[in-house]
């Protein structure tokens, strides 16, 4: 299952937001204006199909981009020469989620954060709080009676129902 990532909010509950988080301009690349963009989605090559992009809450062209080094150089309209580029560096890139053609049974991690976490059995472990990027998977840090930290791999998670805020869970003694 692909899963488009997003930056966690620390825990607190997300509603279904129109414009999702996408990533930060990091940097200027070149002397051209051309924009180095650090990408929270789960790849450049998806951000990259956006013919617009929204910075400080203003629709932007994406005129074109390409991926290096795990990051998208972009051209953005009206953004002509450094200087124009380094004003945009820090700043939040957002996409309207009305743009944004995700593959069957992919969603945003945001439209997950909050939802009610339950066993195969329909036992009740808690809501999911956070999720935490680590090199080998994501956690999902649940909370309940007690918290959980729960791997995002298919041997813990059985499904996830992010239209109707609820992810299923196989525990393991001990988890």
């Amino acid at each position: 299952m692909v899963v488009f990532t997003l930056k966690s909010n620390g825990g607190l509950p997300m509603e279904k937001k129109q414009f999702i988080e996408a990533g930060k301009v990091v940097n200027t690349h070149g002397v051209k204006g051309e924009v180095k963009i650090q990408v929270w989605l789960d790849s450049p090559e998806f951000l990259k199909k956006f013919k617009t992009v929204y910075i400080d809450n203003k629709a932007v062209k994406l005129v074109s981009g390409r991926v290096h080094k795990g990051f998208l150089i972009a051209v953005l309209d009206g953004v002509d020469d450094v200087n124009a580029a380094m004003s945009l560096k820090n700043k939040t890139v957002f996409i309207d989620r009305k743009d944004a053609k995700l593959p069957k049974g992919a969603y945003f991690l945001q439209d997950i954060i909050g939802a009610a976490v339950v066993t195969e059995d329909g036992e009740s472990v808690g809501t999911l709080e956070d999720i935490l990027e680590t090199p080998a998977s994501q956690i999902y840090v649940v909370k309940g009676e007690t918290e959980h930290l729960i791997p995002a791999v298919d041997e813990f998670i059985v499904k996830v129902d992010a239209e109707n805020a609820v992810v299923t869970v196989r525990l393991i003694e001990g988890m």
